[in-house]
């Protein structure tokens, strides 16, 4: 039956079909639409570092769709937010970022977005006497608080309190993601620790392209130098280069690190200034400092990157 006859013969049910088809073409397009954005009521979260999407993925669990802008060997210090990166921000529920001015020039734009949606620093809540700082450093504070496992704890619980507080109809599954995640800290924390004892005291001494490790250092008994400061903004001189040369043949250290998301062509120099002096120096390895690795490897979740880095530098340093 053709449509002229059906609306002849019934002109009540052509109508209700029409209905029928309308809402059906409506529907569907809604579920497309919210499959783009993140869907099915999901809380739309994005971050600036990976290791603050990792901890939101780990809390949030099936509640939340979250956005790193920042991918794997991107330098947080020199990011430029893009057109694409504002659209993301736009469009989240929750915006989280690091803060202590570890991304730089995005600050004005999270002080406009904090006018209108939920945007959190997930640095708040720690101490500020318990960070570090000094005068020789470009920023207030040392902004590498993920290499103190017990500084990510705090964040953790930040971001468990701030997504309960967006959606206190599920605060109960984000306080229990949060424990069971804080409980594979507490393993990571004690794990790290116990492998950086192994190494000798005199041979505990860590030295990389720039100053990210000095909370890791701190927390584990461990002498860090970085060739930049704590920006990989700020260049290594001539003089800089000369003298951590000195310093590692003085101590005989034998091992340097480079940094998956620092160029390094600094470290290059130092042991090539040593290699002319007689004194042979080795890349110990790859370390991650302000980017994780690639998605879906171990280096690209929070614990596994940090476990990474331990192993390294132990194998390293024996």
């Amino acid at each position: 039956m053709n449509r002229s006859r059906l609306l002849r013969a019934n002109p009540r049910s052509f109508v209700a079909l029409l209905l029928l088809v309308s809402l059906t073409l409506l529907a569907a397009c809604g579920s497309r639409e919210n499959g783009e954005a993140g869907d099915e009521g999901k809380i739309k979260v994005t971050t600036t570092i990976g290791m603050i999407a990792d901890v939101a993925k780990q809390v949030g669990g099936e509640r939340v769709d979250v956005t790193g802008l920042m991918k794997s060997g991107v330098d947080p210090h020199l990011y430029k937010a893009s057109e694409g990166d504002i659209g993301k921000l736009e469009r989240a529920d929750v915006i989280l970022y690091n803060g202590l001015h570890l991304e730089g020039k995005m600050v004005d734009i999270f002080e406009k977005m904090a006018q209108k949606k939920t945007t959190v620093a997930v640095s708040d809540d720690i101490d500020r006497a318990a960070l570090r700082s000094g005068a020789a450093m470009a920023t207030e504070y040392d902004p590498h608080i993920w290499f103190n496992v017990k500084h990510w704890m705090t964040v953790t619980e930040t971001i468990r309190d701030t997504l309960a507080e967006h959606d206190p109809g599920h605060a109960d599954a984000y306080r229990a993601n949060a424990d069971a995640y804080l409980r594979q800290l507490r393993e990571l924390d004690a794990e790290v620790a116990e492998r950086i004892r192994t190494l000798p005291e005199r041979s505990r001494v860590l030295v990389t392209a720039h100053d990210a490790f000095g909370y890791f250092g701190d927390a584990y008994g461990m002498r860090v130098m970085g060739l930049q400061g704590i920006s990989t903004a700020s260049e290594a001189g001539a003089k800089d280069v000369a003298d951590l040369r000195d310093f590692l043949i003085a101590h005989d250290i034998k091992a340097v690190f480079i940094e998956s998301s620092v160029p390094r062509r600094a470290i290059d120099a130092v042991i090539q200034g040593a290699k002319e002096k007689g004194h042979e120096l080795k890349i110990g390895g790859e370390l991650y400092s302000d980017a994780m690795g690639e998605e879906g490897t171990p280096e690209g979740t929070y614990i596994g990157m940090v476990r990474h880095n331990a192993e390294t530098i132990v194998n390293a340093l024996k």
